[in-house]
């Protein structure tokens, strides 16, 4: 019963996350970068939305300058990427770090701060669950759209060509550091959407939010690309499956909570969902696939039959 009554909250959240998931999705599988970024650019969209709620700006607009400013914090790891060399996976740990001071500036010094859910308009609110569902749901939905629409332009398309093969990309005279700078300022954007949308839902901003996101991101793909490509391998298919990989993650997430497991554990049980997840293909491969029959007999009967062939 009482994670029937759970169930919708878990659904809202499940939601909000699954679209920080799509954001991890560019950034991993289409950039094939591991963009470490995420766990600060979410909590900048948390902070910016949570400021300008309080300064009176309407939630619509606070999720737009929240997106764009996600888009910056994608932007600086590209170019430390891109214009200085640094490594990619360096470059997202490096911004990650800067924005810690950032966002607590962003929150003027506090380490919270509270939205009032009762006196402001909030698209979606933990004391609303139907309603954060639907307007979560929208959302989600309207970002799958777009970016189903702009990667099928030409721009889009070399964006996924410089992921699939930067070498021939640059070959055929596209521009591979815009394109890695364009995809990781998306991606933060659509990440620092999300925190925007969780602070709404929370109620709050926490200058801790966000704390391995990247994993709760990389479980998510996991698990709605294992069951979506069995089904239609494409790319809105795909962005649908994480959405819906988020919104299983929270649903187990609160059915563990529910069975009692400490909160502290959590995290590390995000953690081994990966692993396995990043495991399955290799061990299915070394363990459970039945190797080629490379027996002499077999070779010889191919040379003989070769040889009948030639004659």
């Amino acid at each position: 019963m009482a994670f029937l009554y759970a169930l919708p909250g878990a659904i809202a959240e499940g939601l909000i996350w699954g679209l920080m998931a799509i954001g991890v999705y560019i950034s991993y599988k289409i950039l094939d970068i591991a963009d470490l970024t995420v766990d600060g650019s979410i909590c900048t969209g948390a902070c910016v939305c949570a400021v300008l709620l309080g300064l009176g700006v309407p939630a619509w607009l606070s999720l737009i300058i929240a997106f764009a400013a996600g888009a910056l914090t994608g932007i600086v790891t590209g170019l430390l990427h891109t214009a200085l060399g640094i490594p990619s996976i360096l470059a997202g740990i490096l911004t990650q770090l800067m924005l810690y001071s950032i966002n607590l500036a962003i929150l003027g010094g506090k380490a919270l701060v509270a939205i009032d859910s009762r006196s402001l308009e909030l698209l979606v609110n933990m004391s609303d669950r139907t309603r954060s569902i639907i307007s979560a749901g929208m959302i989600v939905a309207g970002t799958i759209v777009v970016l189903w629409l702009f990667f099928y332009t030409e721009v889009g398309l070399t964006l996924k060509s410089t992921g699939d093969n930067p070498d021939m990309s640059r070959a055929q005279g596209v521009n591979v550091n815009f394109n890695k700078v364009l995809g990781l300022a998306i991606a933060n954007g659509i990440v620092a959407l999300a925190g925007a949308l969780l602070a709404q839902y929370k109620g709050s901003a926490n200058i801790n939010d966000g704390k391995g996101a990247i994993v709760i991101g990389l479980a998510a793909i996991f698990i709605g690309l294992s069951v979506s490509l069995k089904i239609k391998p494409n790319f809105v298919v795909s962005l649908i499956g994480v959405v819906c990989g988020g919104i299983v993650y929270y649903i187990v997430y609160n059915f563990v909570i529910l069975l009692g497991m400490k909160t502290d554990y959590l995290k590390m049980l995000s953690a081994i969902i990966v692993a396995l997840f990043l495991a399955i293909p290799y061990l299915k491969e070394q363990y459970f696939t039945k190797p080629k029959d490379l027996r002499p007999s077999a070779v010889s009967s191919n040379h003989n039959t070769g040889g009948d062939a030639n004659a």
